[in-house]
């Protein structure tokens, strides 16, 4: 005949985690180990709590830092004041000065006309950096 559970109400459920939740604040401060909404430890390898199911991963990529801020297009048009055309011309004018620069370094001048040659493609590099940066103050956004 079947017997009634003992102590129903004191076990614990086969579906409820077998950890305590974890309170103590050097222990939650370890990013990835343990579950930020109920405490449980991750189970290795995964990226979902076994238990709420909450992302392992949700808060690491919210806010850049450092570097990260330098390379993001919409903070730093934001804080450069430009306009999304503005700020690609001004990265196309830096290209252009990059290149104007370089091309010294790259081509070498054995005789009168190729120096001329190098000075000629100097020239154009920098009247293209020019005219990239004329088009960016025009398409800057006014206060």
């Amino acid at each position: 005949m079947a017997q009634p559970a003992r102590n129903y109400e004191e076990s614990q459920e086969f579906w409820k985690p077998a950890t305590l939740p974890r309170h103590d604040a050097e222990e939650t401060q370890v990013a990835g180990q343990v579950c930020e909404n109920c405490g449980t430890d991750f189970v290795m390898g995964s990226r979902f709590c076994h238990v709420c199911g909450a992302d392992r991963h949700a808060n690491l990529g919210s806010s850049p830092t450092g570097i990260q801020e330098w390379f993001d297009f919409a903070s730093l048009r934001e804080a450069l004041g430009q306009s999304n055309g503005s700020l690609v011309t001004l990265f196309l004018g830096v290209a252009c000065l990059i290149a104007a620069i370089l091309t010294g370094f790259l081509y070498a001048a054995n005789t009168l006309m190729d120096w001329q040659a190098i000075q000629i493609w100097r020239i154009e590099w920098l009247l293209a950096a020019t005219a990239v940066f004329l088009v960016g103050l025009l398409l800057k956004k006014s206060k």
